[in-house]
C-alpha cells in the first residue's frame, strides 16, 4: 500500500494468491446496449464467478494472508449476503470456522445459502451497522478473526483483480461502470484500471436508497444512512465512520458515483434477461440501467461489471414479468 492506497503492485499479489481458486470470468460485448448507447459496450461477467459474486476474491485473498493462529480462532464477517457467502466458501475449503452477522434485511436466499456452506450465522437488527457490533463483540470477546467484506487491504487487491481483467480483455477501454456499495469492488478496480489505463473514466453507481458512500462524498466524511429495502440489496449498508481505506480510494480514484431509482435498477434487470439472457440481482444490474437511463452517459468502449447473481427467484421473476407485460416493475420485494 502507498499513502493508504492499495496499489498494482498489492492487486498482482492478490492475483497470484488467488489462481486457481476463482474463475477468470468472462468480458462480452452486447449487441443490445451497443447499439442502444451508440457506442461498444461490453460485459463483465463476474456473476458466473464460484459463489455468484465478485466477492469470492476479495474474501479468499484475505483469507490466504491470515495467519495459522488467525484461522485457528475462526473467522467472523458483517455481510449484505455476497460477502458472507463467499467468506463462508474459502472457510470451508480451508477447515476454518466462520460466522457470518447479517442484518434482518437480507434476503432469505441468501441466508440459506450462507447456512449451507457450513456458517454459523447471527441475525442482528436491521442494518449493517448492527451486524457490525456484533462482529466486534464476537472479536472483542471470543477472539475471532474480523475479515471485513470492504474495507481492508486484503479484500480490495482481491477484488481489485477484476479490474485487470477488464484491462486484458478491453485494452482500448475508456469507461467502466462499476456497482457501489462499501468502496470495496470499485475501490480495487479503480487502483487497477488506473496504474494500467489512466485515461478511462470510472463511474460509480448505486440505489437512491440509503446510499451511504454517495452520502458519505457529500458531505466530505463517512457518514451514517439509514437503510431501505432495495431491489439492489448487496449496495445497502454503512460505509464505517472509522473507515480507513475505501471513501479516501473512491473519493479520489472515481469520477463521479450516480444514483438510480428502483425502477430503473428493475429495467437493468429486466434488459439482462431479455437481452443479455442473463440472471442477474439487482446490484449487478446498475451499471445496465445507468447506460439505459441515460445517466451514465461515457465515452466508449464501456464495461459494465455485472457483479452477482444472488437473487431471489420469486422477485426477479416478478419484474422480468411485470417488464414483459409492460406494466410497472414494483419497486421492492413483494
Amino acid at each position: 500500500m502507498t499513502d493508504g492506497f492499495v496499489t498494482l503492485a498489492d492487486i498482482d499479489k492478490a492475483r497470484h494468491a488467488l489462481a486457481g481458486k476463482v474463475v477468470r470470468t468472462p468480458t462480452v460485448q452486447s449487441a443490445s446496449l451497443s447499439k442502444t448507447i451508440g457506442t461498444p459496450v461490453h460485459l463483465k461477467l463476474e456473476h458466473r464467478q464460484i459463489t455468484g459474486s465478485f466477492k469470492l476474491r476479495g474474501a479468499t485473498n484475505a483469507l490466504s494472508n491470515l495467519t495459522g493462529p488467525e484461522k485457528q480462532q475462526g473467522v467472523v464477517a458483517a455481510s449484505t449476503g455476497n460477502h458472507g457467502r463467499a467468506l463462508a466458501f474459502a472457510a470451508h475449503l480451508e477447515g476454518v470456522r466462520a460466522v457470518i452477522c447479517m442484518s434482518s434485511l437480507v434476503p432469505q436466499n441468501k441466508v440459506d445459502e450462507i447456512r449451507r456452506l457450513g456458517a454459523d450465522i447471527r441475525i442482528i437488527g436491521k442494518s449493517q451497522d448492527d451486524a457490525q457490533e456484533e462482529v466486534a463483540r464476537l472479536v472483542r470477546e471470543d477472539g475471532f478473526t474480523m475479515v471485513p467484506p470492504f474495507d481492508n487491504a486484503n479484500v480490495i487487491a482481491g477484488q481489485g483483480t477484476l479490474g485487470l481483467e477488464i484491462v486484458e480483455d478491453v485494452p482500448e477501454v475508456e469507461t467502466v461502470v462499476v456497482p457501489v456499495s462499501g468502496g470495496g469492488l470499485a475501490s480495487g478496480v479503480a487502483a487497477a484500471i488506473r496504474a494500467v489505463r489512466p485515461s478511462a473514466r470510472i463511474i460509480g453507481v448505486s440505489m437512491d436508497r440509503g446510499a451511504a458512500m454517495r452520502a458519505s462524498l457529500d458531505a466530505g466524511k463517512p457518514v451514517l444512512v439509514e437503510e431501505y429495502e432495495s431491489l439492489a440489496d448487496s449496495l445497502g449498508g454503512g460505509i464505517g465512520l472509522d473507515n480507513r481505506l475505501t471513501f479516501a480510494m473512491i473519493r479520489d480514484l472515481l469520477d463521479d458515483v450516480i444514483l438510480l431509482t428502483e425502477e430503473e435498477i428493475a429495467a437493468g434487470m429486466a434488459h439482462a434477461y431479455a437481452q443479455e439472457r442473463e440472471i442477474i440481482e439487482g446490484a449487478a444490474a446498475v451499471g445496465i440501467g445507468a447506460l439505459l437511463a441515460g445517466k451514465a452517459s461515457a465515452r466508449g468502449p464501456i464495461v459494465a461489471i455485472l457483479s452477482g447473481r444472488n437473487v431471489d427467484m420469486n422477485q426477479h421473476r416478478r419484474i422480468v414479468c411485470a417488464d414483459a407485460t409492460g406494466e410497472r416493475a414494483i419497486p421492492c420485494p413483494a
